[in-house]
């Protein structure tokens, strides 16, 4: 009878695994019909694959050039896996555990499951690949004769290569979706692939988040407050008090117009904005415009002429001001930068003390970015943007994404698609993917002037609105926040900005990188920062010398812009004083997507 019942059970299995596959079957026609609707969308690649083409080749041509250096470099590799194999011989022989010849990084998340492990096989695999991938990395890295963009692209690319060919990334070599495929008899394959039809046929890329778990407005960006001004470049939103007084002067935040305002006003518990707002400043929000074909000539001085600047103006009559204090994020501390010096050209003082949050103003050193910019590449997207308009954010999004390979798209890759899961709600990733596109000229401008050629530091490099720019005509009260994993904004790069103004400086390092060690709420993360209220000329020395501090860097930036914030006066309702309100926070212009 048990016979009976094992047979029976084998035969459901088998029949459930029968109509998983004929399932599959049936997919893979629209699977193909959405993969070739994608093909030529060249747009949305952030890469040239012909100028990725040439850098190797002219780096196999080094390569060549110095046969004796391959050659040692063949036998380091052979080397390593005389020691491996013999390491998994001896371990297998004896029947223990060998201290493995190759393991992955702390924090390399692609073999957490057990299986990498347990399965001597799975194990033997794993250790191959970081074998062959740190060799590979390391002997293009010091291929000499390279020039300095050839390299960026070589090593940046190779790693790319390296990251996709991990065996976690592949249905027969990840004992996960194995052991998974055969508990579900393949329902996680069915399920994978309709995520993945799914995604191509939305034309999103792959999908980070549960995107019907947000809406702008009702669950992120949700600090109440008015819009009381706008223009055809952004809205200005007063977000309403949370105090009986605020300080005096007002905080106008002007966030990076290549992504929405909102990574500064996600959920209330790590609202920056919210968080703000409690401590007692009248807090207004740039919402810049998501730009369409029709500003395609709009320039880097028309985001500070028609933008920072009316905001600053608009924000002083809202609350009947002469002064005001401003915080600058990422692309927006380079515009408040710039700013900043034009007005100190001028003999204009209405802006108090000055904070910027992962900013640039030298770009020698511009981090992973700069792969993506030189002579050749911007040629070719000026030509791209020309016809468009804009960039397509969904390129710079695809930029981003590719720094952090393993966490940003094959994490998903496996999870989505081989494991067949559907994505967790993550705010976050939900603004991460909620792009925003890039004005032909203010971006070929910010390209060509800052990271390639360097111009902002240098006095005199660049001219706005007919006004030389030197930073050094800088000279109020500046906070200055870094952030020590920041692949977009190097720390030590930020770390120049103080070196190349005048006043009172504060530079802060925060753990975690761009985004995480900004949006790093009080009580809510595990991040800590790093204070020194020396400035020394060097980086280095900086942190030698510095306190680590547990938690976040939010109150020592309270701390510090309260002593240029004024005297306490009543509490300001948005819309009741000269700037009438237009509508309520968010606004109209963060919602419109990218078309």
């Amino acid at each position: 009878m048990s016979d009976q019942h094992g047979d029976a059970a084998a035969n459901d299995e088998s029949a459930v695994l029968g109509e998983n596959l004929q399932k599959l079957g049936a997919q893979w026609q629209r699977l193909f019909q959405a993969y070739m609707a994608q093909l030529g969308d060249a747009e949305r690649l952030p890469f040239d694959p012909a100028i990725v083409g040439n850098a190797f080749l002219r780096l196999s041509s080094q390569m060549l050039a110095d046969p004796q250096r391959l050659a040692e470099a063949q036998m380091t590799l052979w080397r390593q896996y005389a020691e491996f194999w013999q390491n998994a011989a001896t371990g297998h022989a004896a029947g223990d555990a060998q201290a493995p010849t190759a393991a992955p990084d702390k924090g390399d998340r692609r073999f957490k499951d057990p299986g990498w492990n347990e399965n001597q096989v799975f194990d033997l695999l794993k250790q191959s690949y970081l074998i062959t991938s740190r060799w590979l990395q390391k002997t293009v890295a010091e291929v000499e004769g390279l020039d300095d963009d050839t390299r960026r692209k070589v090593d940046f690319y190779t790693r790319q290569f390296v990251d996709a060919m991990s065996p976690s990334n592949f249905f027969h070599t990840n004992p996960e979706v194995i052991r998974t495929t055969l508990e579900t008899h393949g329902e996680n394959l069915v399920h994978g692939l309709e995520n993945l039809i799914k995604d191509l046929e939305g034309g999103k890329g792959i999908s980070q988040t549960d995107f019907d778990a947000y809406e702008v407005g009702r669950n992120v960006a949700t600090t109440p407050g008015k819009v009381v001004f706008q223009n055809r470049l952004f809205q200005l939103i007063q977000y309403a008090p949370a105090t009986p007084d605020v300080f005096a002067l007002p905080l106008l935040i002007c966030p990076p117009w290549i992504n929405k305002y909102y990574i500064l006003d996600l959920k209330p518990e790590n609202s920056f904005v919210a968080w703000a707002v409690a401590q007692g400043f009248t807090v207004f929000m740039i919402s810049w415009v998501n730009p369409d074909a029709s500003y395609a000539s709009t320039a880097f001085e028309d985001y500070m002429n028609d933008g920072l600047l009316a905001a600053i103006g608009a924000a002083l009559q809202a609350t009947d001001q002469s002064k005001i204090n401003v915080v600058g994020y990422c692309v927006g501390g380079t515009l408040l930068a710039t700013t900043l010096a034009y007005l100190a050209t001028k003999g204009d003082s209405r802006v108090n003390a000055a904070t910027f949050l992962t900013a640039l103003v030298d770009f020698e050193d511009a981090g992973e970015l700069r792969v993506f910019i030189d002579e050749e590449q911007l040629k070719l997207l000026d030509e791209q943007m020309g016809e468009t308009g804009v960039l397509d954010g969904r390129r710079m999004a695809s930029a981003f994404n590719m720094m952090r390979a393993n966490d940003l798209i094959w994490s998903f890759v496996v999870n989505n698609y081989l494991l067949g899961k559907d994505p967790i709600p993550f705010d976050l990733l939900f603004w991460n993917a909620d792009g925003t596109n890039m004005p032909h000229a203010m971006h070929t401008f910010y390209l060509r002037n800052m990271y390639l050629r360097n111009l902002l530091s240098k006095p005199g490099g660049i001219e706005i609105a007919g006004v030389p720019i030197d930073l050094g005509k800088i000279d109020l009260p500046t906070y200055v926040l870094a952030t020590k994993e920041d692949h977009i904004a190097p720390w030590r790069s930020c770390y120049l900005l103080p070196q190349l103004i005048e006043g009172d400086k504060r530079f802060v390092l925060a753990q975690s990188g761009h985004v995480a060690g900004v949006v790093s709420a009080p009580g809510k993360t595990k991040y800590g920062h790093w204070t020194n209220d020396a400035l020394p000329e060097n980086a280095e020395a900086w942190l030698a010398g510095a306190r680590e501090n547990a938690g976040s860097w939010w109150p020592d930036w309270a701390a510090w812009l309260e002593s240029h914030a004024g005297d306490k006066v009543a509490a300001r309702q948005p819309g009741a004083g000269a700037m009438e309100a237009i509508e309520d926070a968010p606004g109209a212009y963060v919602k419109k997507a990218i078309a």
